[in-house]
């Protein structure tokens, strides 16, 4: 355990937050542990920019969209202050401003993470913004967890506390690899309304179970050089779902089951489920049938093949619970979209950790 003043407080933060003793530290700092990102020196990011600039121009832009990351602490302070550099360089007319580029506060109680705070952008921000969280109990301990935006970059992040207050890392996952997820929008987080309620967070804090984000809004194509690079991190699982990012029935099947076999090959033996698009069945076209045909084959090929840990889940089965009143504009999932897709999802997990 740590006394906060023997944290580096490597930068005097300036700031119109008023409160006695507030001291500001840098997010990169110990004992603060990031998870699901990483920061360059310049901003924090999802992957590699060779790898991003080499994929396709839309994942290299998004690639510094902060979807999936935390910053989880432990702290007696009687308030959380944080003050974010981040351009306001996205708005969409169907998804929330706190989604894409705000923050919000989970706190554990009561054997669970609960929400304690959404940290709302101003609507007019430029290029930073800071807000401040004053809990109801005082000096108390809590194991804090930031969730990311969605939707935007962030160039650096600062955490204002009490000084003198105590502060110490916070306890890792129970498991001591990530789910790594890929595909579109949809797996990016569009449209939650907070990033809290992407369907990747609600598993996370239904499992205890760390994740890394790898969907990138209309561009998750299954490019070779993205399956080479997920191939290349340690995982505890896979879920496979860029389905609405292919641009072409032919497109998805010349792609689909080499991007899975590159994966596999680096991983013989972790979970891999694949998913299609969430759709409503009673909308599916004739073409998404067909894309649900090429995801089956690649499934029933690995069964064939003697994989014995490979899933399926028909984009249909995600939004049973939802139906169409799961999404925004009939493709995006809305908070009860993104629920009945990390119930379903829950299921399959809760076979495979037993």
């Amino acid at each position: 355990m740590k006394d906060i003043s023997e944290i580096d407080k490597n930068l005097k933060i300036e700031t119109n937050i008023e409160r006695e003793g507030l001291t500001f530290f840098n997010s990169l700092s110990k004992p603060f542990k990031l998870y699901g990102i990483y920061h360059d020196g310049e901003k924090f990011r999802r992957l590699p920019d060779d790898v991003a600039a080499a994929t396709n121009a839309g994942v290299h832009r998004l690639s510094t969209n902060t979807a999936g990351g935390r910053l989880r602490f432990i702290t007696d302070s009687p308030y959380v202050a944080i003050k974010v550099m981040i351009p306001h360089e996205t708005k969409f007319s169907h998804m929330a401003l706190v989604g894409i580029a705000g923050f919000d506060m989970y706190v554990f109680e009561d054997g669970r993470d609960r929400l304690r705070k959404s940290f709302l952008p101003p609507y007019s921000f430029k290029d930073s913004y800071e807000l401040v969280y004053d809990f109801p109990d005082g000096k108390e301990e809590h194991l804090i967890t930031l969730n990311f935006p969605l939707y935007n970059s962030v160039h650096e992040l600062y955490i204002g506390l009490e000084e003198g207050c105590m502060i110490k890392e916070a306890p890792d996952y129970k498991y001591d690899k990530p789910i790594v997820y890929y595909g579109s929008s949809i797996t990016q987080g569009g449209c939650a309304s907070r990033p809290g309620m992407s369907y990747q967070s609600i598993i996370t804090r239904k499992f205890n179970i760390d994740h890394v984000n790898l969907g990138f809004s209309g561009s998750g194509r299954g490019e070779q050089i993205i399956a080479d690079y997920i191939a290349g991190l340690d995982m505890l699982a896979f879920v496979l779902d860029y389905d609405h990012n292919a641009p072409t029935v032919e497109h998805y099947r010349e792609t689909h089951e080499p991007f899975f076999k590159t994966v596999r090959a680096a991983h013989p033996d972790i979970p891999i489920i694949i998913m299609t698009r969430p759709v409503p069945k009673a909308f599916l076209t004739y073409e998404e049938w067909q894309r649900i045909d090429v995801a089956k084959a690649t499934y029933e090929n690995a069964l064939s093949a003697g994989d014995k840990n490979v899933y399926f889940i028909p984009g249909y089965e995600l939004m049973e619970f939802a139906g169409e009143e799961g999404t925004v504009d009939l493709c995006h999932p809305t908070d009860l979209g993104f629920a009945s897709m990390a119930k379903r999802l829950s299921t399959e997990l809760e076979k495979i950790f037993k």
